[in-house]
């Protein structure tokens, strides 16, 4: 069975900061925002939960990056937030969403040349000077043994799977230097 959710597009909203929905009070899930045409609700990641619900004042003008999804099944759109910038540093350039590469560290990987590939990787991205740009997640099995060693590169939303440290490096720096870095 697929994905109930198909992605149509990234956005880029701009509004004043209405305050956060959860169905229990202290579980914020998602965000108003007051923009020209109404409000809307954008469901906020958990990593950004915490550090937002003491940061953002009501009123407050914000900009929120992140993607827009069609449900198929019931035709509703949903918002997901990626990024959230208070009005104060609203001239900074957006963050492309995260970049996270992701090595399999069980058994089977590291007899098949895990650790290689993971010295290799780290290598390669030091001296492009990439190393600090990129998560490197050492993860349990990723159930793909048979293609092993196994590592994956996340760049937003995007996944790449069996490729050389050298190809993961230039897909890397092609995506860090976009000119425009929400359109990845």
């Amino acid at each position: 069975m697929g994905d109930k959710f198909l992605t149509l597009s990234e956005f880029n909203l701009e509004g004043n900061f209405l305050g956060f929905v959860g169905k229990k009070p202290r579980k914020v899930k998602y965000l108003s925002l007051a923009v020209p045409s109404g409000d809307v609700l954008v469901k906020l990641p958990k990593k950004l939960r915490g550090s937002l619900t003491s940061s953002l004042e009501i009123g407050e003008i914000i900009n929120i990056y992140g993607v827009c999804k069609l449900n198929k099944h019931t035709g509703t759109i949903k918002l997901k937030a990626y990024q959230v910038i208070a009005s104060d540093t609203i001239n900074q350039i957006p963050l492309a969403p995260p970049a996270k590469i992701m090595v399999c560290q069980k058994a089977g990987c590291v007899k098949r040349g895990g650790k290689g590939l993971l010295s290799e990787l780290e290598k390669t991205l030091c001296d492009r000077g990439l190393r600090d740009k990129v998560e490197i997640e050492h993860t349990d099995c990723q159930k793909r043994c048979s293609s092993a060693p196994n590592c994956v590169l996340m760049l937003g939303k995007k996944k790449y799977k069996k490729i050389h440290p050298e190809a993961i490096a230039s897909l890397l720096e092609s995506y860090l230097t976009a000119e425009h870095p929400c359109s990845q």
